[in-house]
Parts: structure tokens; sequence; C-alpha cells
């Protein structure tokens, strides 16, 4: 069963491109980063169409922004896991804070769950896009009428104070409002934009740093089976230890030639 597979699994080697192309495919999405998949909407629909009638699709909120949203969603995935009996442990606190890393590895898993419900086959009768919307039509309903009448409040409001005040007293109020905005309007544009960037680059960093650890742990687990008394004079375990530490000589010697 995939929810019991190893970290040297070979679905844990599936590319993060595959990955969003995947996705993309099967639920008719535009994803271009992993992390646009840490809401747990896209895990929740997955599971809905592996197994059809087990996922409340009305309790996904695919417009999840909060942390607080977002968890929501991630208790109905561990709903139809318990369900299902998959002994899966999500880490929601991990995956909710969007990190690239984190969120691939979750999504590699349900890629190797998925195929291997079906031996991978797709519910052709399957509509995405229909299933996502079907439990949105009345909550966007209801956005509609408070949007509408907040809108009609304002509006008398508005009405009420324009008519205590003269037309060239409002004109000039008009014109302050508008230069503030326009000034406050980039300078937020410009913050935001920046703010974002900065945020991306941390993710990236995060994402290095993450994966320069993995695949030295991966380094060091082949260095101590090469130094084990059984293997450490073999040939092929002097030839890996040769190559494992080569680029280590070369740095010595180099420091060697500068001092």
């Amino acid at each position: 069963m995939a929810a019991n597979i190893g970290m040297m699994d070979g679905a844990y080697f599936v590319g993060r491109n595959e990955i969003l192309a995947w996705i993309n495919a099967r639920l008719q999405l535009n994803l271009s980063r992993v992390e646009e998949a840490a809401s747990g909407a896209v895990q929740c629909q997955m599971m809905d169409m592996a197994n059809p009638g087990v996922v409340p699709m009305h309790k996904v909120n695919f417009d999840a922004k909060t942390e607080y949203d977002m968890i929501q969603n991630y208790k109905v995935l561990q709903d139809v896991f318990t369900k299902l009996k998959i002994n899966k442990h999500i880490e929601v606190n991990k995956l909710v804070k969007g990190r690239p890393l984190d969120n691939l590895e979750f999504l590699q898993w349900l890629k190797r769950y998925c195929d291997s419900i079906n031996g991978g086959l797709m519910n052709e009768n399957y509509n995405p896009v229909e299933r996502r919307t079907k439990g949105g039509k009345d909550k966007n309903l209801k956005g509609s009428q408070k949007s509408f009448k907040s809108l009609q409040t304002n509006n008398s409001l508005n009405s009420s104070s324009c008519n205590g005040m003269g037309s060239n007293k409002i004109s000039v109020i008009k014109q302050g409002k508008s230069g503030g905005l326009a000034a406050g309007t980039d300078s937020s544009v410009e913050i935001q934009a920046l703010t974002k960037e900065i945020t991306e680059l941390k993710l990236s960093v995060d994402l290095l740093e993450k994966e320069r650890d993995f695949y030295f742990a991966k380094l060091r687990d082949i260095e101590i089976l090469c130094q084990t008394p059984e293997l450490e004079n073999l040939p092929m375990a002097v030839g890996i230890k040769k190559i494992l530490y080569a680029r280590t000589r070369k740095s010595l010697l180099l420091k060697k030639l500068k001092q």
C-alpha cells in the first residue's frame, strides 16, 4: 500500500514538473508551483476522483487563503483517510506554511497512492470542474447578496452626506482623495511586490537547504556502508570512496597551494 512507502521509494524521485502536469491534467487546473496546492483542496479532490462518494466535496474550500481555512480542508482529508483506513500521517503544520519540499513530498505520495487505485486509470466520467463548483454556488450567491446589501448601505450614506455639501466642496474633496489614493496605491503595490519577492527568495533558500541535507544524508549512508569491515576492501567500495573523497582532496590541495 502506498501509505507505507519509504523515503527511498521511487515515488519520491518524481519531479515537480511531472507532479504539476499530473495534477493539471487530472483536475483541469493550471498550477505552476507545488506550493499552490498547500491549501489541501487539490489533495481532497484527487481522493474524490480515486474514491468516488467518499469525499464530502461541499466541505472543501478551494479559495482557502488563511491557515485556518487550509486546516479545515486537511481535516476533511484526514477524515477520508480514516474512512479508507489509510495509515498516513498528514504534517498539516508544515504543509500550510507553503514550503515547496514538504508539499512536493506529500504530492509525490498522493500520486503513488492514486496510481495504485485501479491501476492509475482515470475515471473518464469524472468532471473535476463540476465537482469543484457544485458546493460553492450557494456560498457565492450569499456572498453576492451581502455585497449588494453593503453597496446599498454605502450609497445611502453617501447620498445623505452629499446633500449637505456644496458642489465646489465635493469637487475639492474628490480631488484630494484621488491624489492620495494614487500615491498610496503605488507605494502599496511596490511594497507587496518586494514582499512577495523576499518570500519567494526565502522559500528558494529553504528548499535548497533541504535538498542539500537530503542528498548529503544519502552520501553519508553510502560512506558508512563502504566502511563496514565486510565491504571496505572490495574494489567497488574502494572506487566509491575515491569518488566520495575526490572533491575533498582537491579542496585540501587548493587550500595548501593558497597558503
